[in-house]
């Protein structure tokens, strides 16, 4: 049976999902361990699969690395709006999203050093910015509603605080996400409004999501004089 919108064979589908997935992870790998330098042979390689089938797929570099900065945003927009719908109570939902994103980061880590600032903004990355810090808005405002979030965390504080907590360690993947949750429990302790006085000030001026778009995003060339 063909799938109803592609026509293609459900099972030819599902396989090149599979291929997709391989890419997305070798591609990771490859740039964390030899910078983005790094040849996509290589990257078909340890995916396991040709570089006709690469180029198919991504026919340049950094289609497939724009594909992985939208897939780890929709990521986090699927368990932030599932922590939101499952956890009734505003600190638990935004604890929870904290430690599902912590525990689904790639052993290869944190994105930002890999491909930040090399890339454009393209329309489809834009919007899929858009959609990551509606849900974390939504997070992050419950909470502070709810008086359990300290008032100078702000949502965009969220993607820079995951980059830090999950810095690459040459031990198991189980062990680093051990480390790294460890880590969040710390980092929580001084994110939730105390039961008396007031929480310590945090240093320097919060993140924006302007900057981070600064920091994610190649800036664009200027115009040419003349």
């Amino acid at each position: 049976m063909d799938d109803t919108q592609t026509g293609r064979p459900r099972g030819r589908r599902r396989e090149a999902d599979r291929n997709d997935a391989r890419l997305l992870r070798a591609a990771r790998e490859v740039f964390a361990e030899l910078g983005w330098d790094a040849p996509v042979s290589e990257i078909a390689r340890r995916a396991g699969v040709g570089m006709g089938s690469l180029y198919r797929r991504y026919p340049s570099k950094d289609l497939l690395a724009q594909r992985m900065r939208i897939v780890g945003m929709e990521q986090l927009i699927t368990q932030a709006r599932a922590a939101l719908a499952e956890e009734p109570d505003p600190w638990a939902a935004f604890t929870r999203f904290l430690r599902d994103a912590l525990s689904s980061q790639d052993a290869s880590g944190p994105l930002l050093p890999l491909v930040g600032g090399r890339l454009p903004a393209t329309d489809e990355i834009a919007a899929a910015a858009a959609r990551l810090r509606t849900a974390l808005d939504d997070l992050v405002d419950g909470a502070h509603r709810a008086g359990v979030l300290r008032a100078d965390f702000g949502s965009a504080d969220i993607p820079l605080l995951l980059e830090h907590l999950t810095a690459r360690m040459p031990v198991t993947d189980e062990r680093a996400t051990a480390l790294h949750l460890r880590y969040l429990d710390l980092v929580l302790a001084g994110l939730r409004t105390p039961v008396t006085g007031a929480p310590t000030a945090l240093r320097g001026p919060a993140p924006n999501w302007a900057e981070l778009r600064e920091l994610w995003n190649a800036r664009e060339d200027p115009s040419p004089e003349g």
